[in-house]
C-alpha cells in the first residue's frame, strides 16, 4: 500500500497495490497490519456505510461532535470530489481542507481521521461509495457543516445544480458550528 500525505497530514490517500493479468485483477482493499503499518496505528472499525448517489449529488460536511468517526472511504463504482475539514480547534490546520477524486478505476482511498467534517460531490453518472467507520451512527450527535461557507472556500468541482438533502442544505457554518476541542 502507497501513502500519499496530504496538505492536511493526518488526511491520507491511500493506494492499494493492484495485481493483474489476463484474467483480470486483485488488490486488497482493506487489511488491518497493512492498513495500520500504513497510517501509523491501529483501528478497530466497527461498521461499513454504503451509498449510491446520482451525478452532482454532494453530501456532507457531516460529522459527530460526541462519538466522533474516523473513515476509510473508497469508490466502488463511478467517481467523487471526497473533501475533509479539520474541526480540531487546537490543531494548526484548523478550518482548512483538502478534497481528492476518487474513483472505481483508480482504487484509491482516502483516510479520513476523528475529528474532521467530510462530504463528497458525485462527478459521474452515478457514484457508490463505501466508507468503513470507526464509532457507530450516533443520530443526536450528528452535525453538518455548510458545505459553501465562504470562510472554507472548498474549491468544489461543481457548484451550480447541485442535488442536496434539506438537512445538508441548513449545514452551519464553521463560526457557528460546534467543533472539537
Amino acid at each position: 500500500m502507497n501513502v500519499v500525505r496530504t496538505a492536511i497530514p493526518d488526511v491520507l490517500v491511500l493506494k492499494p497495490t493492484v495485481h493483474g493479468d489476463a484474467r483480470g485483477i486483485f488488490f486488497e482493499s482493506f487489511n488491518r497490519r497493512t492498513f495500520a503499518a500504513s497510517i501509523g496505528r491501529d483501528v478497530d472499525f466497527v461498521q461499513d456505510n454504503q451509498s449510491r448517489s446520482a451525478r452532482h449529488v454532494l453530501r456532507g460536511l457531516h460529522y459527530q461532535i460526541t462519538h466522533p468517526q474516523a473513515k476509510l472511504v473508497r469508490v466502488i463504482q463511478g467517481e467523487i470530489f471526497d473533501v475533509a475539514v479539520d474541526l480540531r480547534r487546537a490543531s494548526p490546520t484548523f478550518g482548512k481542507w483538502v478534497g481528492h477524486k476518487l474513483s472505481a478505476e483508480s482504487r484509491e482511498m482516502t483516510w479520513v481521521p476523528e475529528g474532521f467534517g467530510h462530504g463528497f460531490l458525485v462527478l459521474s453518472e452515478f457514484a457508490d461509495v463505501l466508507y468503513k467507520t470507526t464509532d457507530y451512527r450516533f443520530p443526536g450527535a450528528e452535525r453538518v457543516l455548510r458545505w459553501s461557507d465562504e470562510t472554507l472556500a472548498i474549491d468544489w468541482p461543481v457548484r451550480d445544480g447541485l442535488v442536496l438533502s434539506e438537512r445538508d442544505r441548513a449545514g452551519q457554518p464553521l463560526a457557528d458550528a460546534e467543533v472539537y476541542q
